[in-house]
């Protein structure tokens, strides 16, 4: 019989998943606390925090983002490290910046990016930063670490994925600069912000200070992140030995082919997601169908281990931990991945919302196959005034 908690459990992740447990500064709440400490206490030796933002200018549109942008936060956050330490379980706080993914209405600041292309799904113009305004926003990467640091972090993961600042830097289809935060006709990737950032932190931190990098290994937009272009980035962050390498998909201009799933919960949609939600019916109805139509057309369906493809191609060019996220949904497939070598650990999102004990479940039973259903619900609630729960939790 597989010993799940003696080895497994140092190579399973809670990846960063965003919890809505926020005040409107970002200051963590109770729940947020008790969310974390329900974690650790069944069994997750490895958490990372959903995505916190940088800076004001760099919030999300998902109401009750946590941010670490000032040392007053440092104690509120305190509170949460030292109850995940009791149980012995390490936790690591995800730093963002949304860049072109937002809005106005709600940072109050003018949106920027990596250059003025504009996001089909936020539909904002955003201002390209200028190189000084891009070194201001790495200091502020810099500077959250080090908050992270002294609020008892083990460490920080730069979210370099999922078309947030960093990623729009990163990619050739998004950055389309001619200064030196440009693409790099060598690499043919964007990676001068990603390598500055990661320098910033360091030289905040101290070089032992663990620094995590979370990257999308592809996409869906117009213009795909290249294998080429994915290997390039391997290499960059191999250079610069960060301390593992997530791997995960896509941007937020399809989000739900980030997840995956069965289905689109349309009305959960409509009540909430801050472009499509209305409360008008007749709208609502026209919105539905349209939703079914055209968001359904292009939704990747849900398939166990989607991305793990591409922590072998990745584990071909660095000797750095890899981690895979995406339909991990049983311990055969958890295990068999790190066995086989395909990644060294595994990260998990959506089992742990449905279920917080899914470590101790695994432990009873090493083949245990998780409730998740995959509905995308979870998803949704993100963009609601309310935490992210799963549909069992309604």
């Amino acid at each position: 019989m597989i010993n799940i908690e003696k080895e497994i459990s140092d190579h399973i992740f809670r990846s960063a998943t965003f919890e809505g447990m926020a005040d409107n500064k970002g200051f963590p709440s109770e729940d947020y606390l008790q969310l974390y400490k329900k974690l650790a206490s069944n069994g997750v030796k490895n958490i990372i925090t959903g995505f916190t933002y940088v800076s004001e200018n760099g919030k999300a549109v998902h109401p009750g983002q946590a941010g670490i942008d000032s040392p007053e936060k440092v104690p509120y956050f305190r509170k949460i490290t030292d109850a995940v330490h009791e149980y012995e379980a390490r936790i690591y706080m995800q730093l963002a910046h949304a860049g072109r993914q937002t809005s106005e209405r709600v940072t109050g600041h003018p949106v920027v990016g990596a250059s003025n292309k504009r996001s089909s799904y936020f539909q904002s113009t955003p201002k390209e930063l200028t190189a000084s305004e891009a070194g201001d926003i790495i200091n502020s990467f810099a500077d959250s670490a080090f908050y992270a640091k002294n609020a008892g972090f083990d460490g920080v993961q730069l979210h370099a994925a999922h078309g947030y600042l960093i990623h729009q830097f990163i990619h050739p289809y998004i950055n389309d600069r001619k200064d030196e935060y440009g693409i790099d006709p060598g690499t043919g990737i964007g990676d001068r912000f990603l390598r500055q950032t990661v320098e910033a932190v360091r030289s905040r931190c101290g070089q032992d200070y663990p620094v995590l990098v979370k990257i999308s290994a592809s996409d869906d937009l117009p213009v795909k992140f290249s294998e080429n272009n994915f290997i390039s980035l391997i290499k960059v962050l191999d250079e610069l030995k960060v301390s593992s390498i997530e791997i995960s998909f896509g941007t937020m201009e399809n989000a739900l082919n980030i997840f995956r799933g069965n289905s689109v919960p349309a009305d959960a949609v409509l009540d909430y997601n801050f472009r499509y939600g209305t409360k008008s019916i007749i709208k609502r109805n026209i919105t539905k169908f349209a939703i079914m139509l055209f968001l359904k057309k292009d939704l990747i369906q849900f398939s166990n281990t989607y991305n793990l493809k591409y922590a072998v191609t990745a584990k071909k060019h660095t000797h750095i931990p890899v981690i895979s996220v995406g339909g991990f949904r049983n311990g055969h497939d958890i295990y068999g991945a790190i066995t086989s070598g395909s990644c060294d650990h595994v990260s998990l999102c959506r089992p742990f919302i449905c279920e917080p004990d899914f470590m101790i479940r695994l432990k009873n039973d090493p083949e245990y196959i998780s409730e998740c259903s995959n509905c995308n619900y979870c998803a949704v609630m993100c963009d609601s005034p309310f935490s992210t729960k799963c549909c069992k939790h309604k």
